[in-house]
């Protein structure tokens, strides 16, 4: 085999390989390659054409092309509009670029021809069955494409030269010019025959998978062709037959769909629904919930918005108006409002409020939707057992109806309402599911985006839902669900808040629900510090409101009676109206006394005191406690007595003391259950007291849990327990160090009045407690 090389100019195709023996022509427009042209017409009209590895690169440089490519000949030149030249050629023979030269305005190179190896060492009978072979697989391909040229298959069919036909077969089946290129690299005609077989077998392939698509879509048009045609027939029947009902609702359905703001699949989903329901028929018995159902989903406010308030003064001063105190959850609200304007957007935080019953805790959720032109919607999940009251009924039950949660975004009509989940505390678990669980995925901001209802079957977006829920307590709401919730604590109210709230709030209410005005009622301040103190006993204020209407209903049956046009309410005639006083304070003791210490308590209606009583008698070491007292208190006194036990020889107790005496505990109103905590220390000095006969101080009061060793440990319910104590008239407080951080917290007018001292152990206790 000689090797011939020549110089001769390059012309950079860009998305096309031509392969030897073939005629084809290319439009050029490239300065760089009208050169190579015209140099070419000036000298043998040869020319090397090179495929370009990226049809994207407008210069190219002799590293943008591959190596190998094809001699051609310049058949015909002819020019067109817009400086674009068409350029005729005729493939000759395969040759390799040795080097390109670019110090011309054009490229040009030295040129090797390259001829076919292999073909010498194949015999006759080889090369017969490489043709047949081809040749039966050119047939196939012929069959599946029927736009391929007759001539020129019968050409490629005729031809007994491997190496023409297998350049022929390159150049007239739709190979892509990769694969062109890939085939034109190939100098072994055995594996050039090999790899231009796969790329026909992968053609016919392609044709086949292509025709089968062209089919089934082809079986499809003429399926919903047949359908449209059919379900015109039975229009006209149903009509015949007088059912035109079902057939104008879901035409109105299918109009409501177009104008309902929604995603393109809930769009699909409620018209594939309104289909099947037009297939129903009026008198099926699936035909009422189907309509049910579309017309929950066309109901359902999927992306309907409202436009919230931003202004922040007049949010705090809606929240002012009608609420006295709860200053945390007002800065929350404003801090929420805040964000809101800065970002545009912000995740609605999802907010519990807790504290004692009457607080406020459901007004102030109203209130905050008033304030931020929010729809208000209150679901209450007080003895709610059942997780289909969240997650709602599946479909295929009888009476089967969305949660809660969806019911409230229908009721509300926007996706971005003021959802008040009250009393979430209350919530309970049975054998129908666990609805605490199901409460997870409604209030985690990473899952309400796609809640999923199991009516509604359609993911909800809860996301820009402003939930606020309400609890008395957080003891029993699983650990999991009260970790995506934002604590705040609605604390009980002061005298001094409650005084305010009545003056404010109450009795403008009670007056306008008596049907009667300002000027026919009148209740002195006394008069209202007197029902707060006497007639009722509570944390918040709904015992207050009762006994203000209950005055003003007497108030309103006094006027209609004796024609008074206005009634006084005093201090001094407050019996006539409410009666005898109901509750009246345990006041602190007027002299110092041995074993008896007044401890602090949080009760669900707010704070109290209780006294701590305690005997010693001549007995066995029986160690005795009364007063219904829960096991946390009991161990509490246990503490406290090995504590005493282990400093008896600081204060002369004798060491057979224990052996033989017995001590008593009690707690009086043994008929309430009593526990907690925060009776340590109180139980402690009591003992303490009696053992060694040391007389405690009348005006003191403490709280706090204590420790074998001594150490005071903090409590809770602070706030409560101080104004017990005030209310008591107590002098001083003992609270333990660790609750300093509660203490600075509580309003000036809470602490004022009375001492406060911190104490980390019992020593200190016992100096400020027992009488020197």
């Amino acid at each position: 085999m000689t090797e011939i090389r020549k110089i001769m100019p390059i012309v950079a195709l860009r998305g096309m390989t031509i392969l030897p023996d073939t005629l084809i022509h290319f439009d050029i427009n490239r300065k760089i390659t009208v050169n190579a042209v015209e140099m070419a017409m000036e000298q043998d009209q040869q020319v090397l054409l090179l495929m370009q590895k990226d049809p994207n690169v407008e210069d190219p440089k002799p590293e943008d092309l591959y190596s190998v490519g094809t001699v051609a000949e310049i058949k015909q030149l002819i020019k067109l509009p817009g400086d674009i030249i068409r350029v005729m050629v005729q493939g000759l023979e395969r040759a390799e670029v040795c080097e390109i030269y670019t110090d011309q305005p054009y490229l040009y190179g030295e040129v090797e021809v390259k001829e076919a190896t292999g073909i010498e060492d194949l015999t006759e009978v080889e090369i017969t069955a490489y043709l047949r072979g081809i040749k039966s697989i050119l047939e196939v391909y012929a069959i599946e494409n029927p736009r391929l040229s007759k001539d020129i298959m019968k050409t490629m069919l005729l031809d007994e030269d491997i190496v023409h036909l297998l350049n022929a077969i390159a150049s007239n089946i739709a190979f892509s010019y990769e694969e062109k290129q890939e085939l034109l690299e190939i100098n072994d005609i055995s594996e050039r025959y090999e790899k231009t077989c796969i790329a026909l077998t992968n053609e016919i392939e392609i044709l086949r998978i292509r025709k089968d698509l062209q089919a089934k879509v082809k079986e499809k048009v003429d399926k919903n062709q047949k359908e449209y045609i059919m379900r015109e027939q039975l229009k006209i029947i149903r009509e015949e037959l007088g059912d035109k009902d079902s057939l104008t609702e879901a035409e109105e359905y299918l109009s409501k769909v177009k104008k309902l703001k929604a995603s393109k699949t809930v769009k699909d989903h409620i018209e594939k629904e309104i289909e099947r329901y037009k297939n129903l028929g009026n008198n099926s018995s699936e035909s009422s919930v189907s309509r049910g159902y579309i017309e929950m989903l066309l109901t359902l406010p999927w992306d309907k918005v409202s436009k919230d308030n931003k202004d922040i003064k007049n949010a705090m001063k809606v929240l002012d108006e009608d609420h006295y105190g709860l200053k945390k959850v007002k800065d929350r609200i404003i801090e929420f409002l805040a964000v809101r304007s800065l970002t545009k957007k912000g995740d609605s935080p999802i907010i519990c409020l807790v504290g004692p019953p009457g607080t406020g805790k459901t007004s102030i959720a109203r209130s905050v939707a008033k304030a931020l032109d929010k729809e208000y919607v209150r679901i209450s999940l007080g003895g709610v057992r059942d997780e289909a009251e969240i997650r709602g009924h599946r479909r295929t039950y009888v009476g089967a109806m969305p949660g809660r949660i969806v019911s409230g975004l229908k009721n509300a009509g926007v996706k971005n309402p003021l959802m008040l989940l009250d009393e979430i505390d209350k919530v309970s678990n049975d054998y129908k599911g666990d609805t605490f669980s199901a409460l997870l995925e409604v209030l985690d901001a990473e899952q309400n985006k796609r809640f999923v209802d199991h009516y509604i079957e359609q993911p909800v977006d809860l996301s820009e839902v402003l939930f606020i829920a309400t609890a008395n307590s957080v003891q029993t709401i699983p650990r999991p669900l009260l970790d995506r919730m934002e604590l705040i604590e609605v604390n009980s109210y002061s005298q001094n808040e409650k005084e305010h709230i009545a003056k404010e709030h109450l009795i403008v209410k009670q007056i306008e629900k008596n049907g009667l005005n300002e000027k026919q009622l009148s209740i002195s301040d006394k008069a209202i510090s007197h029902i707060i103190n006497g007639y009722t006993k509570e944390a918040g204020v709904r015992n207050l409101e009762r006994k203000l209407g209950e005055i003003c209903r007497k108030v309103a049956r006094e006027i209609l009676e004796s024609d008074k046009k206005s009634v006084k309410i005093t201090d001094k005639n407050l019996e006539k109206y409410l009666g005898k006083e109901r509750y009246t304070f345990d006041e602190i003791n007027k002299e110092d006394e041995i074993g008896i210490v007044r401890g602090l308590a949080w009760t669900s209606v707010g704070g109290d005191t209780l006294q701590i009583e305690v005997n010693v008698m001549p007995g066995k070491g029986k160690f005795e406690l009364t007063g219904k007292l829960g096991d946390v208190m009991k161990e509490s006194a246990r503490a406290g007595i090995s504590y005493i036990r282990s400093i008896s020889s600081q204060y002369g107790i004798a060491q057979d003391f224990f052996e033989k005496n017995d001590i008593h505990i009690h707690i009086p109103e043994g008929a309430v259950p009593k526990d907690g905590p925060s009776a340590g220390i109180t139980m402690a000095t009591a003992m303490l007291s009696a053992i060694t006969n040391t007389k405690v101080r009348a005006d003191v009061a403490m709280t706090g849990e204590i420790t074998l060793r001594g150490r005071v440990l903090p409590i809770g319910g602070l706030k409560e327990k101080i104004l017990a104590a005030k209310a008591a008239k107590v002098k001083l407080v003992l609270v333990p160090k660790k609750n300093k951080s509660n203490i600075d917290e509580l309003e000036k007018e809470i602490v004022t009045g009375i001492d406060i001292e911190l104490v980390d152990t019992m020593e200190e206790v016992l100096s400020f407690a027992l009488v020197k």
